[in-house]
């Protein structure tokens, strides 16, 4: 079986916005749709109207949209919003959160992906309660309309190795490794990953070495078979271009 490659893109903000831009269109070429993790508020204020205005375009370009939390800080190190809530707490916040971005024209938000991809029993049960249909931690994808949890691990640049050479090649050879096994593939981005050469061309080559390996670009919704999301098919760039530096 083919393996399912998703790929997500935290982080989105004002300060961050043309290189998410730069990695969308560099995953349009690859034929590989994005999943947008996206907070309506940022480090306390809104989010820049241009900010919401591209997550509208690559909504309806056939990107996918996940709520991720309420207000997302900058803070590296801040502690995971719902990863500890009770259920009443945590329906408030999803509550709130899907009311602003309603007022942003991001309506029909039902899937969830926490900030630092850690979920509590509770933020689940509130999910199911909002009528939410998929939740994303780190190691599994939940379909809450089935109860059923597909398993997938995260692959991602360790926060505190992000400049690191033999991090950014660790990334790619267990793409790589993932993909050769099928199954669900899952590739977190976030946008500060984008910042710096080495990490970027990181990402797009494990991108690149899995389509050569065959997977095929989901987003979080079709990849548990959610209705309503358009599939894209990948386009292999090969592996060729792999350059670490």
């Amino acid at each position: 079986m083919s393996a399912r490659l998703v790929v997500s893109l935290s982080g989105i903000g004002i300060r961050t916005l043309h290189r998410c831009a730069e990695l969308a269109g560099e995953l349009d070429l690859r034929g590989v749709s994005l999943s947008l993790l996206f907070a309506p508020r940022l480090a306390g204020a809104g989010q820049h109207p241009v900010v919401v205005d591209w997550v509208r375009q690559r909504r309806a370009h056939g990107d996918a949209l996940l709520l991720h939390g309420f207000d997302l800080t900058d803070a590296p190190r801040r502690r995971a919003e719902f990863g500890s809530l009770p259920a009443h707490e945590a329906g408030l916040r999803i509550t709130a959160a899907r009311r602003l971005m309603g007022r942003l024209d991001l309506e029909e938000v039902d899937s969830f992906a926490p900030p630092q991809w850690s979920v509590s029993p509770g933020t689940l049960t509130a999910l199911r309660r909002n009528d939410f249909t998929l939740c994303a931690d780190a190691t599994k994808i939940y379909d809450l309309r089935t109860d059923t949890v597909h398993k997938g691990r995260l692959h991602a640049l360790s926060a505190s190795e992000r400049v690191e050479t033999w991090s950014c090649f660790a990334l790619v050879l267990s793409v790589a490794r993932a993909a050769r096994r099928g199954g669900l593939v899952r590739l977190s981005v976030d946008a500060t990953d984008l910042a710096k050469s080495g990490p970027r061309r990181a990402i797009l080559d494990a991108i690149d070495i899995a389509t050569h390996h065959g997977a095929v670009s989901r987003t979080y919704q079709t990849a548990v078979g959610s209705p309503g999301e358009s599939t894209r098919t990948s386009v292999s760039l090969g592996p060729k271009s792999m350059n670490l530096a």
